[in-house]
Formats: structure tokens, C-alpha cells, sequence
């Protein structure tokens, strides 16, 4: 079975999306899954989260040139079963580049195609840049699905709006159909504030089931694990947010399990009633 392409976007910063893609990632690594992060942010924050240095040429901004293979650009980390294609500073070249190529929005689909099919991961996740450039929109077309971190705040529904709509858009066009929402993440959790309350309960309301039963809260050790280096599972195994993570990635295998289930068979149809054959009176 091809590996399952999925990006998370938002087209605002700070919602937790590296975050998530990082500590998700290794979540699901370490329950057996082969992992793969693709870095496809310029700033590289999911590069240097997995303890990765940038390096120049290194990413897959010669590959979306047709320059570089991408086997060559993948690298492992310190967690087993989880690799990344690292970012670095030159991949915002891309948003100039490829526009000016032929099939530029498939830039990204064409190169992850034989490597999704390869049987060498399980799962692939793009951590896109906070922007609707060229670089999301390649994401989203070469993605199966997407997987949307907003902050529990108020601006965020208002990002997530945005979100929909362009999805629906791309999902109506011939760039990419199948692209569904895979589960809208709720983050920075507060569960003292009315605020943080009233947000998870719109955003249920309105979409129902594609809203992880797990909530990502605020902390402290979450927001330090970068600068280490490390997903926050390996720099505070105990932590609240490392134990969020986990439920997460357990969540997801959980829905993973339901999505791959084979379809129930349909109930038989009742026998129609038998003939009444008794003799009329008379």
C-alpha cells in the first residue's frame, strides 16, 4: 500500500504546526510506523527540531528543480523509524522558480510519487510554511490529506475558514480531488479560560467528528523541546504535553484502523412473504 501523504497547513503562524508535525510524527514512529517529515518551510524549524543542522542544497528545492533525486535528500534522526527531507533557506527560491515550470503546481507530486509507492515509509507528513503560496499549494495537491493545528483563540477561526474554502477549492478542481480533511487539531489549550472553551466548542459544532478528541494544552516543556533539538516525547517523556502527543498519535492510528476497515457487508433482504394459498369461502 502507498504511503499516506499528509500536510499540515494553516495559513497563520504559531498555531503549533511544526510542533505537531515533529512530535506527531515521532509519536507514530515509536509505535511502530515508518516515518517520514518532509520540511517544506523555508525557516527549517522542523529540520532543527529533529536535531538536523540546514544545509545548503540540502532539501528539496533541487529536486522540484529536477536537479537532485530524492532518495538522496532523505536523512535519518535520532528517533528510529522517523526520517526527514530537511529545509533550509534557499527552498523560498522555490516560490520563484517553480511557478515558471511546466505542471507547477505537481511539482511536489511528481517527485513524492515513486517514493510514497516505494513501500519504504507508511506515513509521510508536510510541514508547510505559514503562507498560501506556491510551496503550500504544491502540498496540498501531492497531499491525501490534511491535518489542521489551529490555536485555541479567536483570530483562529478565522484562519480556519480560509483553510476550508481553499481546500473546497482545490478539491473541486483537477489539481487535487481526493483531498480530505483529515482531523482539525485543537492547540495551546487552556482549559481555565471561557475563551479556549468557546472556541473547541464552535469549532465541534460546526465539524463535528473531524475534531481530534485530543486537545494539545499550553507548556512550558512543549515550547523548550526545539531549542534541545529534540521532540518534546524525548526531552520530557513525562510531560503533559508529551503524554498529548502520544494520545494523539494514538488517536490517529485509532481513526487509521476505522478508515482501512473493510465495509460492513449489506443485511440480507428479508424473504417476501409467502403466498397465502387457503381455499376462498363459498
Amino acid at each position: 500500500m502507498p504511503a499516506r501523504i499528509i500536510a499540515l497547513a494553516n495559513q497563520k503562524g504559531g498555531v503549533g504546526k511544526t510542533t505537531t508535525t515533529v512530535n506527531l510524527a515521532a509519536g507514530l514512529a515509536e509505535r511502530g510506523r515508518r516515518v517520514l517529515i518532509l520540511d517544506f518551510d523555508p525557516q527549517a524549524n522542523a529540520t532543527s527540531g529533529v536535531g538536523l543542522p540546514k544545509t545548503d542544497g540540502v532539501s528539496l528545492y533541487p529536486v522540484l528543480l529536477g536537479e537532485r533525486r530524492i532518495e538522496d535528500v532523505i536523512a535519518d534522526t535520532a528517533i528510529p523509524r522517523l526520517s526527514i527531507i530537511p529545509a533550509e533557506v534557499n527552498l523560498a527560491g522555490a516560490e520563484v522558480d517553480v511557478p515558471q515550470m511546466d505542471r507547477y503546481l505537481h511539482k511536489l507530486a511528481d517527485a513524492l510519487r515513486p517514493l510514497a509507492e516505494s513501500d519504504r515509509f507508511d506515513l509521510i507528513f508536510v510541514d508547510c510554511p505559514p503562507s498560501l503560496g506556491i510551496l503550500t499549494m504544491n502540498a496540498l495537491t501531492a497531499s491525501d490529506a490534511i491535518l489542521l493545528p489551529i490555536q485555541c483563540e479567536y483570530y483562529a477561526l478565522e484562519g480556519l475558514s480560509v483553510m476550508i474554502r481553499l481546500i473546497e477549492r482545490i478539491r473541486g478542481s483537477e489539481a487535487n480531488p481526493r483531498l480530505e480533511i483529515e482531523g482539525i487539531l485543537m492547540t495551546m489549550y487552556d482549559q481555565r479560560t471561557n475563551l479556549s472553551n468557546q472556541v473547541v466548542q464552535q469549532v465541534v459544532e460546526h465539524f463535528g467528528d473531524k475534531v481530534y478528541e485530543t486537545m494539545i494544552p499550553r507548556s512550558v516543556r512543549v515550547s523548550e523541546a526545539p531549542s534541545y533539538g529534540q521532540p518534546v516525547l524525548l526531552y520530557d517523556r513525562n510531560c503533559t504535553g508529551a503524554t498529548s502527543y502520544r494520545q494523539l498519535a494514538k488517536e490517529f492510528l485509532k481513526r487509521e484502523a476505522a478508515r482501512n476497515a473493510p465495509a460492513a457487508p449489506p443485511a440480507p433482504e428479508a424473504p417476501p412473504p409467502a403466498a397465502d394459498t387457503t381455499p376462498a369461502a363459498g
